[in-house]
């Protein structure tokens, strides 16, 4: 069913184009491993945050 132009207000036409400008996630090169990880998150291969270890790496297991 058709909606008429003017029925969508110019706000939630803005609310719903908003997403047209999400971009895809950025990737960052571990130092350590060299594995492909988001910034700011645990990279899995080597279980490692900022130098420490948080969980098991995944040679171990």
């Amino acid at each position: 069913m058709a909606v008429p132009k003017r029925k969508i207000s110019p706000m939630k036409r803005g609310f719903r184009r908003s997403a047209d400008a999400l971009k895809a996630p950025t990737y960052i090169e571990d130092k350590e491993s060299g594995e492909l990880r988001r910034p700011h998150h645990i990279d899995l291969k080597t279980g490692k945050y900022r130098g420490r270890q948080i969980l098991a790496s995944k040679e171990d297991a």
